[in-house]
């Protein structure tokens, strides 16, 4: 069926619902918008996590354990780094650093992230489009009793045990939405935008937040349709729960669906949270009920086609 979706992405759980959609979807069919907020800057290298593990998840190369990463991958020049008292606290493994090193190289040759994403992305053999939110730094930034934290350092160093008070995105306000981005957003054929499993918080809202997108986007006639990412009340993965309950929100999905506003015309939810699906349509939302959980490739390509269902893409 014709019509183009545009999907907003952010790490783990948004890269199954990412690699679904490509699974099921041509790739003049799609384009992936990745939030840049978790990038920072270490060991000289501009690292970009949601963007990393997107491109991991589509080129068949994620480590489905862990959850991050490279699959069988190796540690020696972290192993050296620790040796020889450097930071430790960011793993970066041996290939993982090998495609760190290129994105620098390119970067200081002054090619943009956009470039450089798609010039990767294709070495590593994914067919589909996928786009940094910008080209521009935006860094997303916790408020603590320690004051502001860098994202990493709240979630990776600091184990996200400080508790957060605020979120700011750094750099948003001056910001541009990347060309591809924007040119999704503009095709004349554009029939839905698929918001992932994602952290509204902390992976959808660095996107929300350049300037003019949110915007443009209550501006279309298109569905803007979510996945959520509580299942049971809680989160798979990441601090959802806890930062929605030190933000002094309840953890729920009608708690989810009130953030996003009238941005949204449909949420989809997992099974286990089925009794919330009357006060979410009490709201004037439109609800779905589904097993949300991705555990498999079948998982995510069933999802990935009752998301499409939803704005009659598919059958």
């Amino acid at each position: 069926m014709s019509g183009h979706i545009l999907a907003l992405s952010g790490g783990v759980g948004g890269a199954k619902l990412a690699a679904g959609l490509c699974a099921v979807l041509p790739p003049e069919q799609l384009t992936i918008a990745v939030n840049t907020g978790d990038d920072f800057e270490h060991l000289g290298l501009t690292i970009c996590p949601d963007l990393d593990s997107v491109t991991y998840a589509l080129a068949g190369l994620n480590d489905t354990v862990r959850g991050w990463g490279v699959a069988d991958e190796t540690w020696q020049a972290m192993a050296m780094l620790s040796r020889l008292g450097g930071p430790d606290w960011f793993n970066l493994g041996d290939r993982d650093l090998g495609l760190h090193l290129t994105r620098a190289m390119h970067l200081r040759a002054g090619e943009s992230l956009s470039e450089i994403t798609a010039r990767l992305t294709v070495q590593l053999g994914i067919a589909h489009r996928v786009v940094p939110m910008s080209d521009d730094p935006v860094r997303t930034q916790v408020e603590t009793d320690a004051g502001w934290l860098d994202f990493q350092h709240y979630f990776v160093r600091e184990q996200c045990r400080p508790e957060v008070r605020g979120v700011r995105f750094a750099g948003a306000d001056k910001a541009r939405i990347s060309p591809g981005f924007i040119q999704a957003l503009s095709r004349p054929d554009l029939a839905a935008i698929v918001i992932c499993p994602s952290n509204p918080w902390l992976s959808v809202d660095p996107i929300l937040a350049l300037p003019g997108l949110r915007q443009q986007i209550a501006a279309l006639t298109v569905p803007v349709i979510a996945v959520s990412p509580l299942v049971g009340g809680t989160a798979l993965k990441g601090p959802l729960a806890k930062l929605m309950a030190e933000l002094g929100q309840p953890v729920t999905n009608l708690a989810l669906a009130a953030h996003y506003g009238d941005l949204l015309d449909h949420l989809v939810i997992d099974e286990t949270d089925a009794a919330d699906a009357e006060a979410l349509r009490d709201t004037g939302l439109c609800a779905t009920v589904t097993q949300t959980v991705m555990r498999s490739s079948a998982d995510r390509e069933r999802l990935a086609s009752e998301v499409l269902a939803l704005a009659g893409k598919v059958d």
